[in-house]
């Protein structure tokens, strides 16, 4: 990729056109993470809604414990969110052009955890990688979150697929005026373009872990870690060349 190309995408600069290309490559990640991770701990961790769904269930059986281990991959995944924040607020008040890819970085980071240790868990104790993947899966989502001012979001699909059918919906019922429908439409597109890169990743995800293993994740740290290299290695010439 062009380095200008990688540098608009995670930098602090931001276009509409960098925006949605971020979101696709981070819709492709959070789809193979999640398939992935679904087949190594049989537990979804890039959206909420089931895990609450499950921790309602659970409580009415007096499974106590599951009830508590769904409390703890939620708190993990708005933990994510969290520190998301406060990297962008931290390289903000410093004004790093990396505050989208720091938290890119990171989430490189736990995703190479994941692949190295996570084998090591199977067979009883993957409570420690539930909440590693949620915990990703919420740094990551907040990234889109913030840089959209909440109007995308790559790692659930729920969202996703109402906005869709309001779109659909408000472009029915503007065909005889035509106002507003080339905005709706582009919103379609932009959706639907995600929910693709989510599907895709998902298969690719799968497919990789059920072939190669834990160490799948690597491929998926490394796209991260190429959409963020730019930003930071500005920020660090910068800090070189004006130490004070």
């Amino acid at each position: 990729m062009p380095l200008f190309y990688l540098r608009r995408l995670a930098g602090s600069r931001r276009t509409e056109t960098a925006n949605r290309h971020l979101a696709r490559y981070l819709a492709f990640v959070a789809g193979a993470a999640d398939a992935g991770g679904f087949l190594a701990v049989r537990q979804y961790t890039s959206h909420m809604s089931g895990v609450v769904s499950a921790m309602a269930d659970n409580l009415s059986l007096g499974s106590l414990s599951l009830v508590l281990r769904g409390m703890a991959a939620v708190l993990a995944f708005l933990l994510g969110a969290f520190v998301t924040t406060l990297c962008i607020r931290w390289a903000r008040a410093h004004s790093l052009d990396s505050e989208y890819a720091l938290p890119l970085l990171a989430e490189a980071a736990l995703l190479i955890v994941f692949g190295l240790t996570g084998r090591r868990f199977i067979g009883g104790r993957v409570m420690g990688t539930v909440m590693l993947l949620c915990f990703t899966m919420g740094l990551q989502n907040a990234i889109v979150t913030k840089i959209s001012n909440a109007v995308i979001r790559t790692t659930h699909l729920t969202g996703m697929v109402t906005d869709v059918g309001i779109a659909l919906g408000r472009i029915i019922a503007s065909l005889r005026t035509g106002e507003g429908v080339e905005t709706e439409m582009d919103k379609v597109r932009l959706l639907a373009s995600l929910l693709v890169m989510f599907f895709v990743g998902g298969t690719v995800g799968a497919l990789g872990f059920k072939h190669v293993g834990f160490l799948f994740t690597l491929p998926l740290a490394t796209i991260l870690v190429v959409l963020a290299v730019m930003p930071i290695l500005d920020d660090m010439r910068r800090s070189v060349a004006d130490p004070a």
